[in-house]
């Protein structure tokens, strides 16, 4: 009797830690951090649309560069947003990065480039430079490469404002926080600069980064069996992630099992096709007949 006492007591004992936790999340989920007003931000997908190749940024190496000057290589971009002042997040952002960089085992400069765009724009090369030289010492040693194809970009407002309303990123001043609003996310633009798969988050599947960027690589990236992949996966919105889709996948099925029929029936069919061309030429040689 005392040892069922104990475990209901126990078992009310979780149940109320979990209850209270759940209530605590939700509640930390519904209202700002110390209660500051962060401004509300979106991203709006604009899957299809073309960027603009003359948008104007400075590298971090102080030159002059336009967007258009890391397409038209056959190979697609794959396309950051972070700062380098950040508190938190936008590290976090370079850090997911620079860890799908390495675990995938496509190659910066022959199958992708890679930008960075500051999005404040009080930060000059300088700064974009030390960031970029931190990252590709992390990188360098799976990537030796990756210095050459990682650009770390900064520019006036405008033309901040201008791709990322072309990307669709929305960013805000916090003034409370003194720190930027904002999503994280990598956007996947094909070599002729068409937007074609965001990824959400700071750490990214390497299968879904893997796809998202043969999928924008649209025939140039990836192999046979990438390619081929990518019919039995679909984006799916819901789970943010690349997922069987089974359409694709019956469709496959049923064009499958037409030609295992097609491989088992048509050599039956023309062996008995033969089979009565040769009973028909032997029926005329002799003049016989047969019912």
């Amino acid at each position: 009797m005392i040892r069922r006492a104990l475990t209901i007591c126990l078992f009310i004992s979780v149940a109320t830690v979990v209850m209270a936790g759940q209530v605590l999340a939700q509640s930390l989920e519904a209202q700002p951090i110390d209660g500051a007003d962060v401004p509300e931000v979106t991203v709006v997908e604009h899957l299809g649309e073309q960027i603009s190749f003359d948008t104007e940024f400075v590298d971090s190496d102080g030159e002059s560069v336009r967007v258009g000057d890391y397409f038209g290589q056959d190979r697609p971009v794959i396309l950051s947003f972070a700062y380098h002042d950040c508190p938190m997040l936008c590290s976090l952002v370079l850090d997911g990065v620079s860890q799908a960089i390495i675990e995938t085992d496509l190659t910066p400069g022959s199958d992708f480039e890679v930008v960075n765009v500051s999005f404040n724009h009080s930060e000059g090369p300088e700064r974009a430079a030390a960031a970029k030289a931190m990252y590709v010492q992390r990188t360098e040693s799976g990537k030796p490469d990756i210095a050459l194809n990682w650009h770390f970009l900064t520019g006036s407002e405008e033309a901040i404002r201008s791709l990322s309303d072309e990307i669709g990123f929305g960013f805000e001043w916090d003034e409370a926080t003194q720190q930027f609003a904002h999503n994280a996310i990598l956007v996947f633009i094909s070599p002729e600069g068409t937007i074609t798969r965001y990824l959400y988050g700071i750490q990214h599947n390497p299968r879904d980064f893997r796809l998202a960027t043969v999928e924008a690589g649209q025939g140039t990236v990836g192999s046979t069996l990438d390619r081929f992949l990518l019919t039995c996966f679909q984006y799916d919105t819901s789970s943010r992630s690349y997922s069987f889709y089974i359409a694709n996948i019956m469709k496959l099925g049923g064009a499958l099992l037409l030609l295992v029929m097609a491989a088992f029936f048509v050599p039956m069919w023309l062996r008995e096709r033969k089979r009565g061309s040769t009973s028909a030429q032997f029926n005329l040689d002799t003049g016989l007949t047969t019912d």
